[in-house]
């Protein structure tokens, strides 16, 4: 195989996955005056639903027009050659191929996030706003951006430069290294992800004693379960939507609670809620996706060491001089096709997995409570309640509401 017919496979496959993506979106659209499951009747009211409609087109037209924008720029990157170009600069900086690296990346990911925060913006601060979500300051929007580009370059940066260097004295075998040190990172970030992560964008307050305390320690004590970390964030810093989670094991184990979902929900539904969520750990769903996980990327690393040493890669996005950055870069655009059918995979293993949390809900606390929850909790939030089969398939992580519902009814 040439470098030019491996360009061209890469252009198809970047093709083919825009193209397969927009008909879903489209397919969703025009379910989205579908009737209501008569389940869901209750959820709104007319002049709420006929607002829901609003934003869910609105969201999908923005969404067109963002990711089209985006694939305008990757491709004129990839014809233009503005790999070679990044990598020209990030050469003549340094012949080190761990600094050569770094700077490669850097460039490409502040770069990218420079051209798409424009659409951050807009969707922030104009469709948000205007369906009455937001509640970000441009102040905390922008404090966000830094902190996050602060992490990706700590975080991200030190373990893109470790594997680089795993691969400088390990050649091909380099991937054994990298994978245990994407494990270790994966399990002590799963650890101490709302410890020492969360703070920096959020304030955690220790759930004050009263009777919704009171309600969750016994149910948790009921079930044998451990529960000394409830703590509720500051969510409504940056919007009206709601949320709960489970995070951590061991003693580092944690339910965190929004306080808009305080505000929007009642005592005996918050409580079915966090029993969802105690399903989740009972059912060792947090250990299953953190093991599927570090396998994935143990496969993903194995597939990488057998093509990221071939200067075809590098040829084949304009460069004569291979690199491991490079090689990088055209085997994530290759690997693709695999990723979402794992992200397929991992997706129905994640509704399985609601399934089973709302029937331990539902058996050890309440299935009603949950119900009215899910609904208040879908209304506030304009949610779609008649999504698309084949988009349901490819992208939703939780089951559509109707069939919760049904589950939790049955």
């Amino acid at each position: 195989m040439n470098p030019q017919t491996l360009f061209y496979i890469i252009l198809g496959i970047i093709l083919l996955d825009f193209i397969i993506d927009k008909i879903l979106d489209a397919l969703n659209a025009k379910h989205f005056n579908d009737p209501i499951p008569a389940s869901l009747q209750d959820v709104f009211n007319e002049e709420e639903y006929q607002k829901s409609q609003r934003y869910k087109k609105t969201r999908y037209q923005f969404g067109i027009l963002s990711s089209t924008f985006s694939m305008i720029v990757l491709l004129t990157f990839l014809f233009l050659d503005g790999f070679e170009f990044v990598d020209n600069i990030a050469r003549s900086v340094s012949d080190n191929a761990i600094i050569v690296g770094l700077i490669f990346f850097g460039i490409i990911m502040l770069g990218s996030d420079i051209l798409s925060l424009p659409f951050s913006y807009y969707s922030t601060f104009v469709i948000e706003e205007e369906f009455g979500f937001n509640k970000t300051t441009k102040k905390t929007f922008f404090l966000d951006k830094i902190k996050s580009w602060g992490m990706m370059i700590l975080l991200g940066g030190g373990i893109l430069a470790l594997i680089i260097w795993f691969y400088q004295f390990a050649g091909d075998d380099f991937w054994w290294y990298a994978w245990i040190l994407v494990a270790v990172f994966s399990i002590f970030l799963n650890m101490f992800y709302a410890k020492l992560i969360v703070p920096l964008f959020n304030k955690q307050t220790p759930l004050p004693e009263g009777t919704l305390r009171q309600k969750i320690e016994a149910y948790a004590q009921k079930e044998g379960f451990t529960l000394e970390k409830i703590f509720v964030i500051d969510g409504s810093k940056r919007s009206t939507k709601a949320n709960a989670y489970f995070s951590g094991f061991g003693r580092e184990k944690r339910v965190t609670l929004y306080d808009t979902l305080i505000n929007d929900l009642d005592e005996e539904e918050i409580v079915a809620v966090l029993a969802h969520e105690v399903g989740h750990y009972k059912k060792n769903h947090i250990i299953i996706n953190l093991i599927i996980g570090i396998l994935t990327t143990g496969f993903t690393l194995w597939l990488l060491s057998l093509f990221v040493g071939n200067p075809l890669l590098s040829e084949a996005l304009g460069l004569e001089t291979p690199g491991f950055h490079i090689g990088l870069v055209a085997f994530g655009l290759l690997y693709s096709p695999i990723s979402e059918i794992t992200g397929i995979i991992m997706n129905y293993l994640s509704r399985k997995f609601e399934y089973q949390a709302d029937n331990f809900a539902k058996n050890t606390y309440k299935g009603e409570p949950l119900v009215t929850g899910l609904k208040k909790l879908s209304k506030n939030n304009l949610s779609n309640l008649t999504p698309h089969p084949a988009y349901v398939f490819v992208h939703y992580s939780h089951p559509p509401l109707y069939k919760r519902f049904k589950n939790l009814r049955s």
